[in-house]
């Protein structure tokens, strides 16, 4: 299993590395903090990160660009050993209350305990649309890439290539769907031990103090806005815009496969399937189908 993850990473970085929009970026070039700058830091050039919390503060960066449409890639190595209460959060977001978000939170957890891969995507300002899956490898060990496919048909959250969760657009049902905003990309790691781990049962343990979660391989192959007249060029059908073609509008078999087979495995908590949450009167998309 390791040994087909390492060669599924590789194709898609191979595959990548020809879009039209590849961009070829770093840390220093493409983000700023936005918050615990004085004990966090980027190396390498600019292309290595770690954010750190400890007790003084935690530690954030956002994108220096907004973006609508494209692919978001990361390569994370997550907080190692007690990482209870600890919260590694990697997304998307427009700003005001209407706004749009896609996210990844990283929950920590005891040692010896999995990680939490925690999904959520916000339409207009309205969240409650979480999911939760457990890594099928240790997210402390190694680097693995995590990505946030966006365009105007579905939402992707890859894990190592491999899609864990698709939001499709039934905006014409009368469903939200993050067409129309712009967003920054964030990353942060922040103390959020009154609910990350059982509910906030587990607290810190500053004992083990500071916690470090590093990152590399920074990439946005997407589509800079620059304001209104960017809608029309981001979603213009051009050889550019290679989120607008066809075959990215739909996962292909093969891929539906693979997000089958993390979903059957891994999953533990769907919103969907979470009645009791809803009263019974679930979210219009969980009626639709997802590929």
């Amino acid at each position: 299993m390791a040994g087909s993850r390492a060669l599924l990473t590789a194709l898609f970085v191979l595959a990548i590395a020809f879009y039209p929009r590849s961009v070829d970026a770093n840390f220093a070039k493409s983000m700023s903090f936005n918050w615990g700058a004085d004990h966090s830091s980027m190396t390498n050039n600019g292309n290595d990160l770690q954010l750190v919390l400890d007790t003084t503060s935690g530690s954030g960066i956002q994108s220096k660009k907004q973006f609508l449409f494209g692919s978001i890639e990361m390569l994370i190595k997550l907080v190692p050993g007690n990482s209870a209460g600890t919260v590694t959060a990697y997304y998307m977001s427009s700003t005001g209350s209407g706004h749009d978000e896609i996210d990844f939170e990283f929950l920590g957890n005891v040692s010896g305990q999995p990680y939490i891969i925690h999904t959520n995507i916000y339409c207009q300002g309205n969240g409650s649309r979480e999911q939760q899956f457990y890594p099928w490898f240790d997210p402390t060990a190694d680097f693995h890439n995590y990505t946030i496919h966006w365009n105007p048909t579905e939402v992707v959250w890859y894990v190592d290539s491999m899609p864990i969760r698709v939001f499709r657009n039934y905006q014409s049902e009368g469903i939200p769907y993050p067409s129309q905003q712009a967003m920054r990309v964030y990353s942060s790691l922040w103390n959020a031990d009154n609910w990350a781990t059982r509910g906030g049962l587990d607290k810190i343990d500053w004992n083990n103090a500071p916690f470090i979660a590093r990152y590399s391989h920074f990439r946005a192959r997407a589509c800079k806005w620059q304001g209104p007249i960017s809608f029309s060029q981001c979603t213009a059908q051009t050889p550019g815009n290679w989120w607008m073609s066809p075959v990215y509008s739909k996962l292909s078999y093969a891929k539906q496969g693979q997000m089958n087979w993390v979903r059957n495995n891994y999953m533990i908590y769907d919103y969907c399937k979470d009645t009791k949450r809803f009263n019974g009167q679930m979210p219009p998309e969980c009626y639709k189908p997802q590929f």
